[in-house]
């Protein structure tokens, strides 16, 4: 019974020192860019599924770079965009481009850099290299 105790004990002593180094809580940044990230990737699923609804595809383009100052006026556009209202997945994505554009213009308004303001750079997005491996 003893050394299944020290087991025990060895392995609560382990999985609590490595918990806390997983729970750090996320900085404005890494959650402005993350969920720059995942509203771009929802958008192109939405853009690639069968959508039930013509509308979707008159959707503004929805290319995000949290780092170009034109990215508010692109969030602002698409979430006043007046189509699609009925569609589930747009109200969706609207409801967290919004979020989106409170979160950067209200708490991390001081903690973003924008390194350019080219809107035709999120109008026409360069793809990412391809990489060879």
């Amino acid at each position: 019974k003893l050394p299944a105790m020290k087991t025990l004990l060895s392995l609560i002593v382990l999985l609590s020192a490595v918990l806390p180094a997983n729970a750090a809580p996320p900085t404005c940044y890494s959650r402005v860019l993350s969920l720059s990230k995942e509203i771009t990737e929802s958008f192109k699923e939405l853009q690639t599924s069968k959508a039930e609804d013509p509308c979707v595809e008159t959707l503004p383009r929805l290319y995000l770079d949290i780092h170009n100052y034109c990215v508010l006026a692109k969030l602002r556009d698409f979430v006043a965009y007046p189509r699609c209202e009925r569609v589930l997945e747009v109200s969706e994505l609207k409801e967290k481009a919004r979020s989106l554009y409170t979160i950067m213009i209200s708490y991390c308004r001081r903690d973003l850099v924008f390194l350019t303001d080219d809107c035709s750079a999120l109008e026409n997005p360069v793809p990412p290299p391809i990489d060879p491996s």
